[in-house]
């Protein structure tokens, strides 16, 4: 099994309150963010029990992210624009083109989460752990995801997102739930869980939701999780 160490250290050197210092990052220390995805390339994951592979794969897909945006920075969005416009055939390739090889295999962000990750493992938690270097994804978490840890770690993450204001409120007055697109676009692996959307949120909110609620959802932010430039 990799070893997660060197990648929890560049996270706890780099990364606060889901913010990254990506200029930071940069000068100091791509090439140990290289190594070390450079050595995850060698784990076959069919010798992973679960919760191995899952944290395993949270992990690369996060560094794999952060490598991408560390080459092309200082950006201040993974989705570019021109003369205003946002740029969707950049923006797809982000998540789309091959960047990273498993076991002789390439595989794209996309391939990492949709075709590997989700298709192995039904695990609807791991959506607020993975990060797209986005402010509308979950913040960052500082620290490596741990196979021994990674239930805790994930109940961790979804709780705090959705009793983020931020990500999820109910309005009392409109009867609404306003919630990310998260809930929307990955929808199915929350139905996996719970009869709907609304009820799998309910189990974590903090407000209780009345059996009739209304969902809208917020406006999604790709501006970088980037901490402040000095």
């Amino acid at each position: 099994m990799i070893d997660f160490t060197p990648w929890d250290q560049l996270l706890q050197t780099y990364v606060k309150d889901g913010q990254v210092d990506y200029a930071r990052w940069q000068k100091e220390s791509m090439p140990a963010l290289d190594s070390w995805l450079l050595e995850t390339q060698k784990v076959n994951l069919d010798t992973l029990n679960q919760a191995e592979g899952i944290a395993f794969l949270i992990n690369v897909y996060n560094a794999v992210t952060i490598q991408q945006v560390l080459q092309k920075y200082p950006i201040d969005s993974i989705q570019p624009t021109v003369l205003g416009v946002p740029n969707m055939a950049s923006f797809l390739l982000f998540f789309k083109k091959p960047v990273y090889s498993l076991n002789g295999s390439k595989l794209s962000l996309d391939g990492i989460e949709h075709d590997t990750l989700r298709a192995r493992y039904q695990e609807s938690r791991i959506h607020f752990a993975l990060v797209c270097a986005s402010e509308g994804c979950p913040p960052l978490r500082a620290g490596a995801y741990m196979p021994t840890q990674l239930s805790a770690q994930l109940e961790e993450d979804t709780r705090q997102f959705i009793n983020n204001p931020e990500k999820v409120r109910y309005d009392s007055v409109s009867r609404k739930l306003y919630c990310s697109k998260i809930f929307k676009w990955y929808r199915d692996d929350f139905l996996t869980q719970a009869a709907s959307v609304p009820n799998y949120i309910q189990t974590y909110l903090a407000v209780e939701l009345p059996a009739d609620v209304e969902i809208e959802y917020l406006p999604y932010s790709w501006q970088l999780n980037s901490q402040p430039r000095s």
